[in-house]
Order: structure tokens, then sequence, then C-alpha cells
């Protein structure tokens, strides 16, 4: 019993240096001015909800490659998911084809530990219209070649803007 004492207070000592470094703070406009975020068989509000947690957590773990007490501020002005919604008989699916690829328009800033802002952008404009053109890897995750959109672009435009090399 002792052992397993120490060992839990190892964890607690070396919690700190695994806490994340950047975070993210996100924004959201009215769900219904949105292009595409329309719900197949689920209520509204709900779909909403679980739209915005999952891209939240997502902006989250992006911001998390950032240094520590970095802050990346998004506002969210356009949502045009993958995929559109159809009628199937008595249900309404989400099809996902070539021709409904994903969109999305931000705003964002990323701010160092003093609040001083490094970079910012009034509108980005992100699609992909070859989105099922590319190897699919990882696990069936909800929303992924949206936020695959969105990785690609924190790797490819904001990192390098933000981190020395």
């Amino acid at each position: 019993m002792n052992m397993v004492k120490k060992i839990a207070l190892t964890f607690l000592v070396a919690l700190p240096v695994f806490a994340q470094a950047g975070e993210a703070v996100v924004k959201w406009q009215d769900f219904n001015d949105y292009r595409d975020v329309r719900p197949s068989n689920e209520v509204r509000g709900s779909f909403h909800k679980r739209v915005a947690s999952s891209f939240e957590k997502h902006f989250t773990k992006l911001a998390e490659n950032l240094p520590e007490g970095y802050k990346f501020n998004v506002e969210v002005t356009e949502l045009d998911l993958a995929g559109d919604v159809r009628f199937g008989g008595m249900n309404e699916l989400r099809i996902i084809k070539p021709i409904y690829f994903p969109r999305i328009e931000f705003t964002y800033s990323v701010t160092d530990k003093n609040g001083k802002i490094l970079t910012e952008s009034d509108k980005v404009s992100l699609k992909d219209m070859g989105f099922m053109d590319k190897i699919k890897m990882g696990r069936d995750d909800a929303f992924y070649y949206d936020k695959r959109l969105l990785t690609d672009w924190f790797k490819k435009e904001l990192i390098p803007a933000v981190v020395p090399q």
C-alpha cells in the first residue's frame, strides 16, 4: 500500500509537466445563421451543442501545441459541415460526397502570456474541395473532415507564424 501512495504522489508532482501549454477560447454566432449545421436525426439544439463542444475540444487540442501561456482566440463566423442533409425515407441523413466539401470561416488572434497580440486575422476562409481524395487516418471521429481542415491550417499557417523555429 505504501508503494501505491508513492506512485500516486509522483504523478501529482509530475502533473504540472503534462499541463496544457496554450489555451483556446471559442466564440460562436447563431448556429441558425451558419450555412450548413443542420442535424440529420437529432434535435437541432442538442446537435448545435454537440458541434460546439466537439469543435471547442478540437481547438483546445490544437492550442496545446502553442507555448505555455499563449491564448488562441477564435470566433467562428461561417460553418458548412462536410456532407449535406437529405431525406432517406422516414429519416434525414447526412450524405458525405465530394461535392459537399467542408468550409469554415473565422477570425482569430494569438496572444502571449502578457496579453500581447502576436498574430491575428480579420478573416480566415478555409475549404477543402478534395477532402475525400486524402487518406482518412485514425478513428472515425465526428466531424473528421472539418477538424482535419482546421488541423492542416493550424500546422501549416499558424504554428510557423507564432512559434519561433
